[in-house]
């Protein structure tokens, strides 16, 4: 698959464009590598730690440590700001999960149009985060931000009046049209806007907003579900808010200077890079944005588009082929089962009260945003590896206390004990057992009583309002002390799938819900970052498509505990893919995690380290003189 014609086709352009900066730098300000690095460019060993002027994401070489000390709360402030779309992006996929039990009341929602109104977003999010690309490059990072909040406002509004179904998949697909914009542009404004010694950090509060969102999603869901009918309205609008202060607010915020630069605006790229550091003293960063901006602009006319390049160059083919692999296991581990459907998840273990299903799924987004910030917390201490690979094997055990619970809840499932000979002739009549009656779309079981002494019958739905039967005791108007329960049964192990479904999101959130997007943003080259990190963000958005789209139908079609079987086994191979072939970069330089993947794919043992005989060039800055 690779050659070693296209192996020296690569080492012969990386070479080029290095001397490309080389002299570029040399030209705008004397700086020159240092006699040292000289000879380390000669026997072929890295420099040490210690030795080398370097920042905090390995992008450019020499940032001196002048620019360290040059931070200010301005950039903290447009960082938080920015990552309000985080937060719209967290609130949507938060608030649809309490949401659409109302409107499956209101609206008689089957199973396959509850997943078309989920979906809806997430196929819009995949197609314009594609095209946000494009978009961010012709108009600018600031534009495309704009441009996404007002979409989501414009969403919010359509979803706060909808008057039917229509209405609704319209508006949450105008809905993931800003969500794709805000999650191909946010990080990339924050850390372009940054200083490289708080560039990991402040990129990483879109990461905390995202997660925040989904918390307090799940309180509005909890407020709002004690106005009937039409609380949903008001969780589903309240979105429209902060996007609406965002659209605002970014007017007065600056473009990045980066795309200025690379727009050829340097004098703009000036102004805002003095105002985002706080000092007049950017000259070495100016003249470091420009080298990188004329080694873009040969890479770009290098005879191949970028993607066509990616495919001929093996290390960076890797490196994609790991980045797309962590996002596809991500989402094929089930994390959206949790996050869209978990207050029909809690429901489905026996909880009989809509409003208690809502407040109990507040407190899973509650979990998931705290041990968001134990992950932050332990991936400088253990590294990125460690910590998804121990996240998954988490996960995996979670959901086999998922399926092992929804399993006995169906051996101990109530049996149907009520027949009524009046009506022994429909389909309903047929089944013994609550669990085979709540399995069937039209059915649901009618019953009273408590664990352990439950008589029920299984009655067909109405065709008007599944809060009730057709007939029969739990029919509307019927007046009796009858539970009519559509989609659960009530057991006394349902404690299971809530510990099931509560420990699932204490071992993702610190692993496998922000490592995938931490490693992406390391393993690429600079001129293969924005279309790997979008070939990555493609593959999530896509397999978070494929998972929302048929979770509700594989639970009736595989029943609950096998559809959570399934994923115990993805989650298995998840784990063999992570141990084999994904490098630890903990600790590496950009440049040198690129070497990580100059061997083959996946090594069946070992571990994956820094590389050997690698070139590294340190640049410092030197007085026209000659005088450091």
């Amino acid at each position: 698959m690779f050659t070693s014609d296209e192996e020296e086709e690569e080492e012969v352009f990386n070479s080029e464009t290095e001397n490309l900066i080389m002299s570029t730098l040399r030209q705008d300000s004397n700086l020159v590598p240092s006699t040292q690095d000289t000879k380390t460019m000669e026997n072929g060993n890295p420099p040490s730690n210690d030795e080398t002027v370097q920042n905090g994401n390995g992008d450019r070489p020499g940032l001196g440590k002048r620019e360290e000390a040059h931070s200010t709360p301005y950039i903290r402030m447009i960082s938080a700001f920015a990552a309000i779309g985080g937060f719209l992006f967290g609130y949507d996929t938060g608030v649809v999960s309490g949401a659409m039990l109302l409107l499956k009341d209101e609206f008689s929602l089957s199973s396959y149009m509850q997943e078309i109104i989920v979906s809806s977003t997430i196929g819009a999010a995949f197609l314009f985060a594609l095209l946000g690309g494009f978009l961010n490059d012709m108009f600018g990072r600031k534009i495309v931000t704009i441009l996404a909040s007002f979409v989501f406002t414009v969403g919010a509004v359509i979803l706060a009046m909808a008057q039917n179904v229509i209405m609704l998949i319209v508006g949450r697909f105008i809905l993931g049209i800003g969500i794709g914009f805000a999650s191909m542009t946010v990080p990339m404004y924050i850390a372009e806007s940054s200083p490289p010694h708080l560039r990991g950090g402040l990129v990483t509060v879109n990461s905390l907003f995202i997660t925040g969102g989904q918390f307090v999603a799940s309180l509005m869901d909890g407020a709002f579900s004690y106005i009937k009918p039409g609380g949903w309205r008001y969780m589903l609008g309240l979105a429209g808010v902060p996007s609406a202060i965002q659209f605002f607010g970014f007017f007065f915020l600056p473009e990045s200077p980066r795309w200025l630069m690379k727009k050829g605006r340097e004098a703009q790229a000036r102004d805002v890079l003095i105002k985002l550091r706080g000092t007049t003293d950017v000259h070495d960063e100016m003249q470091e944005m420009r080298a990188l901006v004329q080694a873009d602009s040969q890479q770009a006319d290098a005879g191949y588009p970028t993607i066509l390049r990616i495919l001929r160059t093996p290390t960076v083919l890797r490196a994609v082929i790991v980045g797309c692999g962590l996002q596809l296991f991500q989402q094929l581990s089930g994390i959206n089962t949790v996050m869209y459907y978990s207050a029909s998840i809690i429901k489905m273990a026996g909880v009989r009260s809509q409003r208690t299903a809502i407040w109990l799924t507040s407190l899973t987004s509650g979990i998931n945003f705290v041990f968001t910030l134990v992950g932050l917390w332990l991936v400088e201490k253990i590294g990125r590896k460690k910590l998804i690979m121990g996240s998954l094997a988490g996960v995996l055990l979670s959901l086999v206390v998922l399926a092992v619970g929804f399993q006995m809840i169906a051996y101990h499932t109530p049996p149907v004990t009520r027949f009524d000979p009046q009506f022994e002739n429909e389909s309903c009549s047929s089944y013994k057992w609550c669990e085979d009656c709540i399995d069937d779309s039209s059915c649901g079981f009618c019953y009273h009583g408590s664990v352990g002494s439950i008589n029920g019958s299984c009655l067909a739905k109405s065709s008007h309002k599944d809060t009730h039967s057709a007939y029969g005791l739990c029919e509307e108007g019927a007046g009796g002390h009858e539970t009519w329960a559509l989609d659960y049964c009530l057991t006394s192990y349902s404690w299971m799938a809530i510990f099931g479904l509560v420990l699932y999101l204490m071992f993702f959130a610190p692993g496998m819900g922000p490592m995938p997007w931490t490693i992406n943003s390391e393993i690429y080259p600079l001129w293969a970052r924005s279309t790997g990190n979008s070939l990555a963000t493609a593959t999530n958005w896509i397999s978070n498509l494929a998972v929302s789209m048929t979770f509700l139908t594989l639970t009736e079609t595989l029943t609950k505990s096998g559809t959570y079987w399934m994923f115990v086994g993805i989650a298995a191979l998840g784990l063999i893919f992570i141990a084999t072939c994904v490098p630890e970069t903990k600790g590496q330089k950009l440049e040198e995690v690129e070497e990580l993947f100059r061997g083959p794919l996946c090594r069946c043992c070992g571990t994956q380290t820094g590389p050997g005989g690698a070139k590294h060039t340190r640049y410092r800055a030197v007085s026209p003189s000659g005088s450091s």
